[in-house]
């Protein structure tokens, strides 16, 4: 049983090839190993969204070819969609009006942090279904981690400097400027640098081998 069937969680990814990913780490751990931490990242954030929670679409990019993406498909029960557009804000523009046209609520992630847990994104429904017109999960880095949303709007995506500290900071600006109801769920952090490694191999238990496909959580 879904718990919440009108909503739809939206996972932006991109396909774990070696120098595409994880650059920022490329320097410490190599090509290989970072492409292989992405996709570490990946699973453990099916992980937590599969399940029965709400219809989870993943959003890949370059294609929906990659054989991680295929595994997922089989072994999460998700949706494979290409993600469209020039940059992030014109991807997940299109993602969330897309994903508007048949449910009431979205709620908009990636797989960058690995301390998003389903916990949180149950709260970011229920406050969403109880009528709340946005959710924000602030990043430590001035990013976001998590974006809830019950209608489209392009002003949120649109000019933003993506990857930058700023980007909390404007969104919540613009989200006062709609007049949007808000709640906020607590700060996390992502893995994009090199000082954030240790900290995950510290703080999150390895994830258990791929081999039967999803972490037990599922």
């Amino acid at each position: 049983m879904i718990e919440f069937p009108d909503s739809r969680i939206l996972l932006f990814a991109k396909a774990p090839l070696p120098g595409r990913v994880k650059t920022r780490l490329i320097p410490r751990i190599g090509a290989r190993q970072a492409s292989d931490l992405h996709a570490e990242l990946l699973w453990r954030t099916l992980g937590s969204a599969a399940g029965g929670l709400a219809p989870l679409q993943l959003w890949c990019t370059p294609d929906t070819l990659h054989p991680l993406f295929q595994e997922a498909a089989r072994a999460a029960e998700v949706s494979l969609h290409s993600q469209v557009g020039n940059d992030l804000g014109e991807r997940m523009a299109y993602a969330t009006k897309t994903a508007l046209a048949e449910a009431g609520s979205v709620l908009l992630i990636g797989a960058d942090c690995p301390v998003l847990a389903r916990s949180h994104l149950r709260q970011a429904l229920d406050w969403l279904a109880a009528g709340r017109d946005a959710v924000l999960g602030p990043a430590e880095d001035g990013g976001y981690v998590l974006l809830g949303l019950r209608r489209h709007h392009p002003q949120l995506f649109e000019g933003m400097a993506w990857g930058t500290g700023a980007v909390l900071q404007e969104t919540r600006q613009r989200l006062r400027q709609l007049g949007l109801t808000v709640s906020e769920l607590e700060t996390l952090w992502d893995l994009d640098r090199a000082e954030d490694l240790q900290r995950y191999r510290r703080q999150v238990a390895p994830l258990q081998a791929l081999a039967s496909g999803l972490p037990d959580s599922i």
